[in-house]
């Protein structure tokens, strides 16, 4: 039996985050739950982190909650680069009839990057759909 690659990281959507800030949503002790079990670096991008401040927007206090996620390193964020452009172009193209919107295209460039394979989404019907060119589907949290 082949041995089970460990993460190295997991890559966090939008949907977890602000499930973990805002405490009226359904999915919040969900999310916490599942954040609590993680047990390697928690990984995000740009694009992620601008579509929660917006959904945020309606508690200043939310939005520094989620800066104080990014300046105290519980979420890291991977750089995205003028390489990566190309392949999120494509990736948005090919989905576009979901469609595939750009934060999803660079979650899905830096897992293909970086070799990661786990993605900690609440948008599981896309993330399902999606086929990354190192893996056939992506592990999704929570289970």
């Amino acid at each position: 039996m082949p041995k089970r690659r460990r993460d190295v990281a997991v890559l966090v959507d939008t949907g977890p985050i602000v499930a973990i800030i805002d405490r009226g949503q359904a999915e919040h002790e969900l999310c916490l739950q599942t954040v609590r079990a993680i047990r390697c670096p928690l990984l995000t991008v740009w694009p992620v982190i601008t579509e929660a401040m917006y959904l945020l927007s309606f508690s200043p206090r939310g939005q520094d909650a989620l800066w104080e996620m990014i300046l105290g390193h519980t979420l890291r964020l991977a750089e995205l680069t003028k390489e990566d452009a190309p392949r999120m172009r494509q990736l948005m193209r090919r989905y576009a009839d979901l469609p595939m919107d750009l934060a999803d295209a660079a979650l899905v460039r830096v897992a293909e990057r970086e070799n990661l394979r786990t993605i900690f989404t609440l948008d599981r019907t896309d993330f399902l759909i999606y086929r990354p060119s190192h893996i056939r589907t992506f592990r999704l949290l929570p289970p």
